[in-house]
């Protein structure tokens, strides 16, 4: 233990980026037939104080678990809209982490079907616990 006190920060954060899988999501019968990549990137907002000060992973976001959640909310039923997989990711991880008191979440459809050539299409939400 390092003996510094912290208060509840808002500013703690843990990043996680390029959780990758193939979803079904889209409004085009190819998108849910054959499917694409999306790519999350999350930001996880939390007093870190508690866990620093005791190396207790109980006291933190598992960020692998946080993982799981996500590849299971890219994977799971189809939807029209990457904001709606925005808004069901960030449902899952703060239901699933008590210990976090928002999330960012960034949903990138790297494949999306736009007639022209782009780099990337992506939507950001922020969510607090209630």
């Amino acid at each position: 233990m390092s003996g510094i006190s912290s208060p509840a920060s808002p500013r703690d954060r843990i990043t996680l980026s390029g959780i990758t899988a193939t979803g079904f999501h889209g409004v085009f019968p190819e998108e849910r037939r054959d499917g694409q990549p999306f790519v999350v990137d999350l930001v996880l907002f939390t007093d870190l104080g508690p866990a620093a000060a005791t190396d207790d992973l109980t006291l933190t976001a598992h960020y692998g678990e946080v993982a799981e959640r996500v590849v299971q909310a890219i994977t799971g039923e189809p939807l029209n809209l990457i904001e709606a997989l925005a808004g069901r990711i960030a449902d899952a991880v703060l239901a699933g982490f008590p210990v976090l008191t928002a999330v960012e979440v960034t949903v990138h459809k790297p494949k999306a079907p736009i007639t022209v050539e782009f780099g990337d299409v992506a939507v950001t939400i922020h969510r607090e616990r209630a």
